[in-house]
C-alpha cells in the first residue's frame, strides 16, 4: 500500500501456480547474476523484478514520478559541480510492458534481453533526460551511457548530437568476442581478424553522426593484457601495442586503473579467492547443475570481473602499497615486479608508453579530429589504419601476434617520420606485438597487394 509501490515492477504469480514456488515467477527471464529475475515478497504476495541482484530492484521508468525523481537527483549532483555522468546499463530502462517469456537457454531459464535491451521507449526517455537535465548546461557536461548489447544503429542514434541524447556510449561487441557458444563462462581466444572487423565496423558505423568510446577494460572486464595480449613472453609489448591501436582510433579513450602499467589477471586457485556476486552465483548454480567444480573454475578464472578488482599495484610493498590494512580481495602476487614505482620514468615501460599516447592525442589534431581508414595487409594478424585530417595523416601498423611479420606497408613507411614505437633497434620486420606510428602529408603509401 506504499505510494511508491508503482516505482518498481510488481507482478502476481503465473496463473495456476503456487506463489513462491519454483516456476511460479511471472515470466522465465534469467538474471545477469544467475537465477530468476523475480523474487517473491511474502507480505504482498507478489514478485518484484530485478535484472541483476535481488537487492537491486528495477525502477519502473514507465512511471513519470520515477523519471522526475531521477532527474532531480542528477540536478542535485550538477549543483555540486560534477562534470557529467556515466550511466550504468542505461539501455535497459525501457521494458516491453507485456513481459513475455524469453527463449530458454542451457540454464533452463529464458533470455529476456530482446524485451528490455534498447527497449521501446529508451530513446524517448534519454531525450527527456537531456531536456530536463543536460540542456541547461551546454558544452559543460560529458554524458556516457553504458549499453550492453547495443547495435550500431541505436548507438548512432543515441550519440548523434541532433537527437539530443548522450555524448558517448559504451558498446560491448569487442569485449564479447572471446565468449564461447554458451556465454562468458566458456571463453575462447578471440582472433585478431575478429577484433579488427569489429573496430572497423564501429569506426565507420558511427561516423559522421555519432561518437565512439575507446576502451579495453573497466570494473566489469578481465585484464586486457591477459585477455587479448600475451601476459607471459610479451607482456610489455602486447600491453603497449593494444594500448596504441585503441587510443589512436577516432573517439574518446578511457583508461581503467592498472591498465596503464599492464596489470594482468589474478591467479585465482579456488572459489574462496573470488568475491564478485556474479562469479559466486554462477559457481553455485553451475555446480548445482552437476558441472564439476574445477571445470566451472576453469571458465571463471579468465572471465571473472574479480580480475579487474584486485588492488592497484603502486609498489612492491606489502599489499602493493594500496593499503596498510587488509584489502577486500588478495593483491596479485606479480605486484613485486609490475607496479607504478618500477615503471615511472623508465623508457619503454607500459606506463611511459601510455603517457606518450596521451601526449600525442593532446598535441596532434589528426588523432582527435581525423577520419579513420582501415589499411588491409597481407597478414591477418596485422592491424593497420590511417587517420587523416586534410593533407596530414598518421599511420598505425601493429603486429598483434607472437610471431614476426614482414609487412610491405611497414617497409614502405620506413622513410616517413616515426612518431611512436614500442620496440627498439633498426626498422625491419615487425617483431611480435610491435607497433609503429608514422606521420606524413599528402598521399599515403599503399603498396600494391596490401
Amino acid at each position: 500500500d506504499s505510494p511508491l509501490r508503482d516505482w518498481y515492477w510488481w507482478r502476481p504469480a503465473r496463473p495456476g501456480t503456487v506463489p513462491g514456488l519454483p516456476g511460479s515467477e511471472p515470466n522465465n527471464w534469467e538474471s545477469f547474476f544467475s537465477g530468476p529475475t523475480w523474487t517473491f515478497d511474502e507480505r504482498s504476495g507478489e514478485y518484484y523484478l530485478h535484472l541483476f541482484a535481488r537487492k537491486q530492484p528495477d525502477l519502473n521508468w514507465e512511471n513519470p514520478e520515477v523519471r522526475q525523481a531521477v532527474y532531480a537527483m542528477m540536478r542535485w549532483w550538477l549543483d555540486r559541480g560534477v562534470d557529467g555522468f556515466r550511466m550504468d546499463v542505461i539501455n535497459l530502462i525501457s521494458k516491453d510492458p507485456r513481459l513475455p517469456d524469453g527463449k530458454v537457454g542451457p540454464s533452463g531459464l529464458g533470455d529476456g534481453f530482446p524485451f528490455y535491451g534498447c527497449g521501446p521507449r529508451m530513446h524517448e526517455f534519454l531525450q527527456e533526460m537531456h531536456r530536463e537535465v543536460f540542456a541547461p548546461h551546454p558544452g559543460r557536461l560529458l554524458t556516457i551511457g553504458e549499453m550492453p548489447g547495443v547495435g550500431i544503429d541505436d548507438a548512432r542514434r543515441a550519440t548523434d548530437p541532433r537527437n539530443r541524447e548522450l555524448d558517448v556510449v559504451f558498446q560491448f561487441e569487442h569485449v564479447g568476442l572471446d565468449h564461447g557458444p554458451h556465454g562468458k563462462w566458456w571463453p575462447r581466444r578471440a582472433r585478431v581478424e575478429e577484433l579488427v572487423a569489429t573496430f572497423c565496423r564501429w569506426q565507420t558505423g558511427l561516423a559522421p553522426h555519432g561518437w565512439n568510446s575507446l576502451y579495453w577494460g573497466n570494473h566489469d572486464q578481465p585484464r586486457v593484457v591477459s585477455r587479448f595480449g600475451n601476459d607471459r613472453e610479451h607482456r610489455v609489448a602486447s600491453a603497449t601495442a593494444l594500448a596504441t591501436i585503441l587510443h589512436l582510433q577516432q573517439g574518446t579513450p578511457f583508461v581503467y586503473q592498472g591498465e596503464e602499467i599492464g596489470m594482468a589477471n589474478a591467479p585465482f586457485s579456488s572459489i574462496e579467492d573470488f568475491r564478485d556476486i556474479e562469479s559466486l552465483n554462477h559457481f553455485a548454480t553451475a555446480t548445482a547443475r552437476g558441472i564439476p567444480p574445477e571445470e566451472v573454475l576453469a571458465g571463471m578464472r579468465p572471465a571473472s570481473r574479480d580480475n579487474a578488482r584486485t588492488p592497484m599495484q603502486w609498489s612492491a610493498a606489502p599489499h602493493a602499497g594500496f593499503t596498510t590494512g587488509t584489502p577486500w580481495i588478495d593483491v596479485n602476487p606479480d605486484h613485486r615486479e609490475v607496479n607504478v614505482e618500477a615503471q615511472r620514468g623508465v623508457p619503454g615501460s607500459v606506463l611511459e608508453h601510455y603517457r606518450s599516447l596521451v601526449a600525442l592525442r593532446r598535441t596532434d589534431d589528426v588523432v582527435v579530429h581525423g577520419s579513420f581508414e582501415h589499411l588491409p595487409t597481407e597478414h591477418p594478424e596485422v592491424f593497420a589504419f590511417a587517420r587523416r585530417l586534410g593533407q596530414d595523416w598518421l599511420c598505425v601498423v601493429a603486429n598483434l601476434s607472437d610471431e614476426s611479420r614482414d609487412v610491405r606497408l611497414a617497409r614502405d613507411l620506413a622513410a616517413r617520420e616515426l612518431v611512436l614505437r614500442n620496440a627498439t633497434g633498426p626498422l625491419g620486420p615487425l617483431a611480435p606485438w610491435e607497433v609503429r606510428v608514422h606521420r606524413g602529408a599528402g598521399p599515403l603509401p599503399t603498396p600494391s597487394g596490401s
